[in-house]
C-alpha cells in the first residue's frame, strides 16, 4: 500500500461558494487535508510526495481550452483595469455559442456553478491534485502494490471535459482511467461521494472500455441536479456501461450499504482488470453534505466491500467536510483495508512542513 500526496495542493483556499441562493462559507479548505495527513502520521503510514506527468494526461479527457482556461483565468482575471475581486467567478453561464472572447465570456463557458472559484493559487494546487493521482497509477502499473491511495485534494469528479463545479477541475478518476488503460484492457470506476460524480459519466457515457457505477443521493434538487438518475445507462457502445444507484434523502446507514451491495456485484460482474475508487466521507452522518447515515464504524465496512473486488485498486480521498471527524473516518477506512496501525513508523511527509501552508 502507498499513500500519495504533494504540498502544493494545500495553496487552493476558495473565498467563495455560492449555492442555493445565498454565499455561504467554502467548505473545501486546506485543513481537510492537514486532518487525513495527521490520521496518516498517527498510525505511522508513510506519504509519498507525487510525481510530476506534466498535462499531456488531463488532455486524454480534457479539452485544450478548458485547461487553457484553468491555467491563464486568474492571471487574466487580475488583469483588467478594474478591481473584480481576487477570484474568478462568473453570475453568467452560457456553453453554447460562446465566442469566449474576454475572460468573463470563458467563465461564463468553463465554470458551471458557483462552487468552483479560481484564485492565485488554484491552477498549481490542481494541477498537483492531478499529479497525484497519476502518481497512484503509475505505482499501480509499476506493480508497487496492490492498493494506492491519493490525498486528492481539489477533488474531481464533478469535473466535465470542458467545466469545472462542485468543488472540482481536473476529473483525477476520469484522467488515471484514461491513464490506465494504456495498460488494463477494463478498467472501472465505484463512485461513494454523497454526490452522482457527473463529469466521470459524462467522459465515458459512449465508452465500454471504462465502466462507472456510482452509489449517492438522488440528484433531485441535489447536486449535481441534471445527471445520477438511475435510467441513464449509457450510450451507443457504451450502454449498459454506466449504472447509477441514487439514494433516497436521509437513507440509513444499513440502506447505503444495500446500494454499495449492489454496485460492488456489478462491478464484479464487469471483471475489471483495475479499480479506480472515488471515495467521499461526505456521506458520514454529521457531514454538512449527507443525506444519508454512515457512521465512523461504517468506513471500514466501505473498505471491505471496495477490497472484496479483489483486483489491483486506486482509491481517490475526495469529498468529506465534516473536517473534526475526517481523521478519524480515514482511520476506520484505511483499517478496512486491511492496514495496520505502526507506531514505529514515521510519515515521510512532516506535519511540521505543513505549517509552512
Amino acid at each position: 500500500m502507498q499513500i500519495f500526496f504533494h504540498p502544493e495542493q494545500l495553496k487552493h483556499r476558495p473565498q467563495s461558494y455560492y449555492s442555493r441562493g445565498k454565499m455561504r462559507q467554502p467548505q473545501e479548505k486546506p485543513e481537510r487535508m492537514h486532518e487525513l495527513l495527521r490520521a496518516s502520521q498517527e498510525m505511522g503510514l508513510p506519504v509519498s510526495i507525487a510525481k510530476e506527468f506534466g498535462t499531456a494526461p488531463l488532455l486524454g479527457v480534457h479539452t485544450p481550452g478548458y485547461i487553457s482556461f484553468l491555467k491563464n483565468a486568474y492571471t487574466e482575471w487580475k488583469a483588467l483595469p478594474e478591481d473584480w475581486g481576487d477570484e474568478v467567478l462568473s453570475n453568467i453561464f452560457i456553453r453554447d455559442n460562446n465566442r469566449e472572447i474576454g475572460i468573463l465570456a470563458k467563465a461564463a463557458k468553463y465554470l458551471a456553478d458557483g462552487s468552483a472559484p479560481i484564485g492565485q493559487d488554484t491552477w498549481t494546487s490542481v494541477y498537483w491534485s492531478a499529479q497525484t493521482a497519476l502518481s497512484c497509477a503509475d505505482a499501480l502499473i509499476k506493480q508497487d502494490a496492490d492498493l494506492m491511495i491519493g490525498l486528492t485534494r481539489p477533488a474531481g469528479h464533478h469535473a466535465r471535459k470542458d467545466g469545472a463545479g462542485g468543488f472540482c477541475y481536473i476529473n483525477n478518476a476520469a484522467v488515471i482511467a484514461q491513464y490506465l488503460r494504456q495498460h488494463f484492457k477494463r478498467v472501472a470506476i465505484i463512485d461513494t461521494d454523497m454526490h452522482h460524480g457527473q463529469g466521470v459519466q459524462e467522459i465515458f457515457y459512449d465508452r465500454d472500455d471504462v465502466l462507472y457505477v456510482s452509489v449517492h443521493g438522488d440528484p433531485t434538487n441535489f447536486y449535481p441536479v441534471v445527471a445520477g438518475f438511475a435510467d441513464e445507462y449509457g450510450a451507443g457502445a457504451g450502454y449498459g456501461y454506466n449504472k447509477n444507484f441514487p439514494m433516497p434523502h436521509g437513507s440509513s446507514e444499513a440502506a447505503f450499504f444495500d446500494y454499495l451491495d449492489q454496485a460492488v456485484d456489478f462491478v464484479k460482474l464487469y471483471q475489471p482488470d483495475v479499480v479506480v475508487h472515488v471515495m467521499g466521507f461526505d456521506v458520514y452522518v454529521d457531514d454538512p453534505q449527507a443525506k444519508c447515515s454512515v457512521s465512523t464504524e461504517g468506513f471500514q465496512t466501505v473498505a471491505e466491500k471496495i477490497k472484496s473486488i479483489g483486483v489491483p485498486t486506486i482509491s481517490l480521498i475526495e469529498g468529506g467536510y465534516c473536517i473534526e471527524k475526517l481523521g478519524e473516518n480515514f482511520k476506520s477506512f484505511m483499517r478496512g483495508f486491511g492496514v495496520a496501525e505502526k507506531s514505529d513508523r514515521i510519515s515521510t511527509l512532516k506535519m511540521t512542513a505543513l505549517e509552512e501552508f
